[in-house]
């Protein structure tokens, strides 16, 4: 008599297979090739990860444990060899024994790097339908993930096993639908399935775009604020106001974020040097965080001259915001370096031949939403707040013009300094909040068109300021208060 790897298992329990693969090297295959000659009794005490019905026709069985599978007549047939019945298997399995090797890939056969995969639910779901494989179905298979609230952009994928043995997520053959806030996977096959959730990203049809806007918005960008750091050097002699210093320091991490940003995105679409894509990713996150700090230090510099009106003298006071400014990036990104959170993170739209971003960027989720979302809402909400106060400062002034010429006047140029120091105040930024829900597309044009060409608004801004400068240079002044981040008449003593 012969007896074979299957026999051995022949008597195995199927909600045991999980269990008892957890030694293998491979778990997915040891399962895989487990569950199909296995017995599928069901465990006397209720197991909530293990379901199992013998099915004898078409039917929708729904688990109880949230999900909801439709069996089609023709995956039945092939399951049972015609004989009009077999045993369905469901069990819901850890997402750890899907090692995701190779990211998501919408080409049939073409491995890609790794990504920082989410799954619904943290699990895997196992779906068996007899001892045959169910495969190239012309009617598919349903499998509906309910309760699926915590995101409205996911992916339907499959474990796909090679002839190594090596696994990796996959689409091909699996179609997505939303359904009542419910993920619905229509595959002409059975397998370990998930749902990725994928970042919000918009479809395949605004990717590209969306794109150009950036790469054309960052090239003026890079143009505009080296040229506003070209003439601020070569106009060194002349003593500048510290606002104007702030303003070339931000315009500083703009240029090298900028930079950063199109090196990261053209080397990780180009390259499979996961050293260079982890040095480029750490050097975009410097960038961004140092952009951030810099705006929060313009929120700081204009609580100092809007509210702290009296004379405070702060030794070094330069050098202590540039610290600052540079410094806590600095550590941050060390800190992030060592614990080695950099590389490819690749952005899909969840169609067949879909389009693929990647970046060279925070392959940690929870880093990314710690260090980058975080604290982007704390300098968001510090520079609103004195956006707010200044503001208020406007209205009162402007209730103490006498003259109605004068009160039109200074109201044109109240309104020009708010866009102006709405700009350095990053409060374009905003809109990163705002990128979700019904209005997250048109949301997200505004905040890639605006903050794209921030080096474009601020270099403005900076002409602004210098015409400003050499215009009351030419006349003396009557001592009135001027709203303008660089108006000495209300200037704090911070040398």
């Amino acid at each position: 008599m012969l007896f074979t790897f299957h026999d051995m298992f022949a008597g195995e329990r199927c909600y045991k297979v999980p269990e008892n693969c957890q030694m293998e090297k491979n778990v997915p295959l040891c399962i895989e090739d487990r569950m199909r000659n296995c017995s599928s009794k069901a465990p006397r005490i209720n197991d909530p990860k293990y379901f199992s019905r013998q099915i004898s026709s078409e039917e929708t069985v729904n688990t109880e444990r949230g999900y909801v599978i439709h069996i089609s007549g023709e995956a039945l047939q092939r399951s049972s060899n015609g004989r009009g019945d077999a045993d369905l298997i469901v069990s819901l399995l850890n997402e750890t024994f899907f090692r995701v090797s190779s990211s998501l890939n919408t080409k049939k056969g073409k491995d890609s790097n790794k990504p920082d995969t989410i799954l619904h639910g943290q699990t895997v779901l196992g779906v068996w339908l007899g001892k045959n494989e169910v495969q190239n179905l012309s009617q598919p298979v349903q499998l509906r993930f309910i309760n699926t609230n915590q995101s409205k952009n996911g992916t339907c994928v499959y474990w796909h096993l090679d002839k190594n043995g090596k696994g990796t997520w996959r689409t091909d053959g699996c179609n997505t639908t939303i359904a009542r806030e419910d993920f619905v996977c229509s595959c002409n096959h059975l397998s370990f399935f998930a749902v990725l959730i994928n970042p919000e990203i918009p479809a395949a049809s605004h990717i590209v775009p969306l794109n150009y806007i950036s790469y054309i918005g960052s090239a003026l960008s890079i143009a505009f604020t080296a040229l506003m750091i070209a003439i601020f050097v070569c106009q060194r002699r002349k003593q500048y106001d510290h606002s104007v210093v702030i303003h070339v320091q931000l315009s500083g991490s703009l240029f090298l974020l900028h930079i950063s940003f199109l090196c990261s995105v053209w080397f990780s679409g180009h390259r499979e040097n996961d050293s260079v894509c982890q040095a480029l990713g750490l050097l975009l996150h410097w960038c961004l965080l140092a952009t951030f700090t810099w705006t929060a230090i313009e929120g700081f510099h204009l609580y100092l001259l809007v509210v702290r009106v009296f004379n405070i003298y702060i030794k070094r006071y330069l050098l202590k915001l540039s610290l600052v400014g540079w410094g806590v990036p600095t550590i941050t990104v060390i800190i992030c370096g060592v614990t080695k959170v950099y590389g490819k993170y690749t952005f899909y739209t969840g169609e067949e031949n879909s389009t693929i971003t990647p970046l060279c960027w925070i392959s940690t989720q929870i880093v990314s939403y710690i260090t980058v979302n975080g604290y982007l809402g704390l300098v968001m909400l510090f520079n609103m707040v004195m956006l707010g106060v200044l503001l208020v400062k406007m209205h009162k002034l402007r209730s103490q013009t006498l003259q109605i010429k004068d009160h039109q006047r200074r109201a044109w140029k109240e309104w020009v300094s708010l866009l102006g120091l709405s700009c350095v105040l990053g409060v374009p930024w905003v809109l990163a909040f705002s990128t979700h829900g019904p209005l997250s597309l048109p949301a997200l044009y505004v905040f890639t068109i605006l903050n794209s060409l921030q080096g474009l608004f601020i270099f403005l801004w900076f002409l602004t300021l210098m015409c400003q400068a050499r215009k009351e240079e030419h006349s003396s002044s009557k001592g009135t208060i001027q709203v303008s981040f660089n108006s000495n008449d209300e200037t704090v003593n911070t040398r």
